[in-house]
């Protein structure tokens, strides 16, 4: 079969698993295998970042999309290929994506960096490396484009996915609001999208919960369970006209058929701009074998937790020839969305916008139980940084180490450095915490050590800390901040910074 042939098979299936995309990959490409990938196309992969209408309950909205080459969202690559795209933008404003969780060297990241400006309206970008192969998105990192759904699946397939006889289907999450991005800012800063309500300087003071210091803290005394009696954590900071399980709501969910008795391996990814959801796989059980796009050891669970800008890879294998609806339940609220797997002539009936009680606070207990397939190799850490995330509702500004992007202080490491960052929440918002190109590993919760997952996306719990280490093997400057947008856009970003060894 020629690699044309696989992508038009692969096309078909999509069609048939998936409206948005059919997805792929859990071992992940070594760099010697990356390194071994071979040499792009004469032409690149055609991606548009566009305009489209999206109707919600029954309402046109207009919104952003990014288009890959098949007409579906997004990107998804056969084992070996690089990452050869052309990205097209005929938005009508300039644009960068970011390729959540790959490596690519820093200048293709997708962040506007002085040296990477966004792409102005009309004009044509190229990206040429080696991706590490697993379950990615992609995602404006232009102003809040991305809550306005300038978002898409980024599947790269290994070998492993092509001899595997499951079923492929992706589930991607948003938030959605009639009102503009900037309105909504607007509403929680009080200051007409401004960030004047932003303090100046100085460190952030916690909300008064008598924590005192926390780097002082021992980890008995760590911990959303330790908080002082009547004490509440923040939820869901903006209330969303709906929640979209790949572009649809409840009132019309994604039917996809499966074959009787049939083997699925469901991709989730939750491209929420500020909100966590559960996962509740509602009569079904599922193996966790990935989380952002990292293989981990399998972990049994119908009910997983999911935060903002992370991604689950869970095997499904459904007992009979029923419909299975898999529901994404917004934390502390009844409401959800989801996608319904059916049997070839299943019924399916209506399904309830509101679940019976309000959900949980997404939390830690699925990422304590995870165990890297492939961790990083022993070894201490050279540095240690300690990062203090701070901030509050009123007035809403979020920091890391009292400072407010862009007005930061980079985090300098050197090349070839093993760096761990300890992060130490003193806010009651949870905090999912992104660094740009680099796979980290979690080695502890509340300083108990751990041999956690390797992934990119992480979530520090308030009034809690967790520890990540990662390799500084991918020189130039890396963003790192609290992948909730409207912390990042109120300061919580900063850059991790190191030149190549000559």
């Amino acid at each position: 079969m020629t690699k044309n042939e696989a992508r038009t098979l692969l096309t078909r299936r999509q069609i048939l698993a998936s409206g948005v995309a059919t997805a792929a990959a859990m071992p992940f490409l070594t760099k010697a295998e990356a390194a071994a990938a071979p040499e792009s196309r004469a032409a690149g992969l055609r991606l548009t970042a566009g305009t489209r209408t999206l109707a919600v309950n029954g309402k046109p909205a207009r919104v952003f999309g990014l288009t890959g080459p098949n007409g579906n969202p997004g990107i998804t690559l056969l084992p070996g290929e690089r990452f050869h795209v052309d990205l097209v933008n005929q938005a009508s404003a300039s644009t960068i994506i970011h390729w959540h969780g790959q490596l690519p060297p820093w200048r293709q990241d997708g962040f506007p960096w002085p040296q990477t400006p966004p792409i102005p309206a009309g004009d044509t970008h190229s990206y040429d490396y080696a991706p590490i192969a697993g379950t990615y998105w992609m995602h404006s990192h232009q102003g809040m484009q991305e809550q306005s759904l300038m978002t898409a699946p980024l599947i790269v397939r290994s070998a492993e996915d092509m001899h595997a006889d499951r079923q492929e289907v992706v589930l991607m999450l948003h938030d959605f609001s009639f009102q503009t991005p900037d309105e909504l800012l607007a509403g929680l800063t009080k200051s007409s999208g401004s960030r004047s309500a932003m303090p100046k300087s100085g460190t952030d003071k916690a909300m008064n919960m008598g924590s005192g210091d926390m780097g002082a803290m021992n980890p008995g005394t760590m911990g959303a369970m330790n908080m002082a009696p009547g004490t509440a954590m923040d939820l869901n900071d903006i209330e969303y006209d709906a929640f979209l399980a790949n572009d649809r709501t409840f009132a019309d969910p994604e039917v996809i058929r499966t074959e009787q008795g049939g083997r699925v391996r469901l991709r989730l990814i939750n491209a929420a701009s500020a909100t966590q959801f559960w996962i509740d796989l509602g009569a079904l059980t599922g193996t966790v074998v990935a989380v952002d796009g990292h293989p981990v050891r399998p972990v049994r669970g119908t009910r997983l937790p999911l935060a903002i800008a992370q991604r689950l890879d869970v095997l499904i294998d459904l007992p009979g020839n029923g419909a299975y609806p898999i529901f994404a339940q917004v934390e502390g609220k009844r409401t959800r969305t989801g996608i319904v797997l059916a049997a070839p002539g299943a019924p399916v009936s209506r399904l309830a916008a509101e679940a019976g009680e309000n959900a949980p606070p997404v939390d830690l207990s699925l990422e304590r139980r995870l165990e890297a397939i492939t961790p990083l190799a022993p070894r201490a850490p050279d540095v240690t940084h300690r990062v203090i995330l701070a901030g509050a509702m009123a007035p809403y500004a979020w920091s890391l180490n009292g400072e407010y992007w862009p007005n930061v202080t980079p985090m300098m490491v050197a090349h070839g450095q093993r760096v761990a960052i300890e992060m130490l929440n003193h806010t009651m918002m949870a905090h999912p915490m992104h660094l740009h190109g680099h796979a980290f590993q979690v080695v502890a919760i509340n300083r108990a050590p751990l041999a956690g997952a390797v992934r990119d996306t992480v979530l520090v719990p308030p009034m809690g800390s967790v520890t990540i280490a990662f390799d500084a093997d991918n020189p130039g400057r890396w963003a790192f901040h609290c992948h909730n947008l409207y912390h990042m856009m109120t300061g919580m970003m900063t850059e991790v910074r190191y030149p190549a060894i000559i």
